[in-house]
């Protein structure tokens, strides 16, 4: 009888859903991102902001789209040869390697949910995240100036 009444109990839970509920709050972490103004070719641009080893983390994970001049920029713990990977991440991306003076030193593509390491080629303190073409059509190329307006 309570083998039954436990098989019973389990068939319930997973059938009113709060066994999917758990797992699906576990595959799409919410985090908070602050925001920070950038001056890019003399235009500014309000970014989502990830400089917190959560925020790093998650970065555009599980976005379905990014508006046409979104993104978001990051800034590591301290220069490196930074890489990014696209894991849970549902958007085509261009990554901008920018060092500590803010001088893009690459600008690297990014296809949805490839694990391949996409690394800077010199150490770098930050990155930005646009959609993929984003630097080409604003004529943004490497060894451009991003200014961090704090």
């Amino acid at each position: 009888l309570m083998a039954k009444t436990t098989f019973i109990a389990i068939a319930l839970f997973v059938l009113l859903g709060y066994g999917t509920l758990n797992a699906s709050a576990q595959m799409e972490p919410s985090v908070e991102f602050d925001q920070i103004t950038l001056t890019i070719d003399g235009k500014l641009y309000q970014m989502e902001y990830a400089h917190s080893f959560d925020q790093r983390a998650q970065g555009l994970m599980f976005r379905e789209s990014l508006c046409d001049d979104c993104g978001m920029f990051f800034k590591f713990a301290s220069s490196r040869y930074a890489s990014m990977w696209m894991k849970n991440t549902n958007i085509a991306l261009d990554v901008a390697y920018i060092d500590r003076n803010g001088v893009i030193t690459d600008i690297k593509p990014l296809e949805p949910h490839d694990l391949t390491s996409v690394q800077a080629t010199k150490e770098v303190l930050y990155a930005l995240e646009m959609n993929q073409g984003w630097f080409a059509s604003h004529n943004i190329s490497v060894g451009d100036q991003i200014e961090i307006n704090r």
